[in-house]
């Protein structure tokens, strides 16, 4: 039974929300903008970007299957918990590079904020980055129930909004598209890109146990993870196929999406889209810092026994925010993806992946 209700979870909360939620942390910073597409699929030529998209896809569902799986088999309802029925005394570590991720991620949506208000309103970028800021505190303060309807609200939005995104790309310079994908470049490293790109995102896995409470089953489990990887990459790919109109320069674009959108030249179209990129980075934000205090809530409720009231979350996820997303301001959206990213996979390999497909797969054939 859902927690806090007498009827029993609905399909959509089944099997269709853990992927909702888990494309929302996939999508958010440069994914929404484009950047990442940039950054680690398009190196390879459009052939390779699209070879990398697709095995980012399986290895999103694979990893999703496989903790979806452990999480039900140890009753793990935070990453707190989840590592330490899998690590032991080494979920210290992946605790420290959660630390790390978090940090990275919330900078990188601060500046992709900053960087949408620049660009459409003329604004400072440290606007954009307030109004996100206040956005993400609004929804997380009031817990699972709220967090969950973001989820719901944003998706529509996002997939409605890249469908036509796609739609007018093909109008506006569709010529273009086919002869982008006709250019013979070389696909050197599609599945390193494929793979560090899934690697430092498959955290989002474990970021959105707490929407896990409404599986009844391993089938629930399995069903809810292999819809993962289409849910978080098909965005991706609908906007990988826009770009790829005006391959190789929107690779060096700090906001892709802005580099498209101005050769449409459909300025109310283009107010729609950064919204909805807005509303990505929201969703994306909200998951993270909702993660966070799931986390603390579990630590406060075996200590305290009562939860953590809403007054509590506002404090811990404004102080968070404002730490992180004062980094924003400081490296800037381009060197926080490139370098930063790249770091982070390594370390989630080491401390996530591996481990979990090795010790964590090893404890589920034991337990069956």
């Amino acid at each position: 039974m859902t927690e806090g209700s007498a009827a029993p979870p609905t399909r959509f909360q089944r099997w269709l929300l853990p992927g909702l939620a888990f494309k929302a942390v996939v999508i958010g910073g440069g994914y929404a903008t484009g950047r990442e597409l940039a950054e680690f699929f398009l190196p390879s030529g459009p052939a390779g970007a699209l070879a990398g998209m697709l095995l980012a896809t399986v290895l999103f569902s694979l990893v999703c299957i496989v903790t979806f799986l452990f999480a039900r088999a140890t009753a793990a309802r935070d990453y707190g918990s989840f590592f330490k029925a899998l690590l032991g005394p080494g979920w210290v570590a992946f605790e420290a590079v959660y630390i790390l991720f978090v940090i990275l991620i919330l900078a990188v949506y601060g500046a992709a904020a900053g960087a949408i208000g620049e660009a459409l309103l003329g604004l400072p970028a440290i606007a954009g980055t307030l109004v996100l800021m206040a956005g993400i505190i609004l929804f997380v303060t009031f817990g699972n129930k709220a967090v969950e309807r973001l989820f719901a609200w944003v998706s529509y939005l996002l997939y409605g909004i890249y469908a036509l995104f796609v739609l007018l790309a093909f109008v506006r310079f569709g010529d273009r598209i086919g002869e982008g994908f006709a250019v013979h470049a070389p696909m050197d490293g599609w599945a390193l890109g494929g793979a560090t790109y899934a690697s430092y995102n498959i955290i989002g896995a474990v970021v959105i146990l707490p929407v896990l409470r409404h599986l009844t089953s391993n089938r629930d489990a399995v069903i809810a993870g292999a819809i993962c990887g289409p849910l978080a990459m098909l965005p991706g790919l609908l906007f990988l196929t826009a770009m790829v109109a005006f391959y190789p320069e929107v690779a060096s674009a700090t906001l892709p999406s802005d580099f498209l959108l101005a050769r449409m030249n459909l300025p109310l179209f283009q107010l729609l889209f950064q919204a909805m990129i807005f509303s990505a980075l929201l969703e994306s934000g909200a998951s993270a810092v909702h993660a966070i205090n799931e986390r603390i809530d579990a630590v406060w409720q075996r200590r305290r026994g009562t939860p953590l009231g809403a007054q509590a979350r506002l404090v811990l996820a404004l102080v968070l925010l404002a730490g992180c997303m004062l980094l924003a301001g400081r490296f800037g959206l381009v060197s926080l993806i490139a370098g930063g990213y790249r770091a982070l996979a390594w370390l989630m390999l080491a401390v996530f992946v591996l481990p979990l497909l090795t010790l964590g797969t090893a404890r589920l054939v034991r337990r069956s």
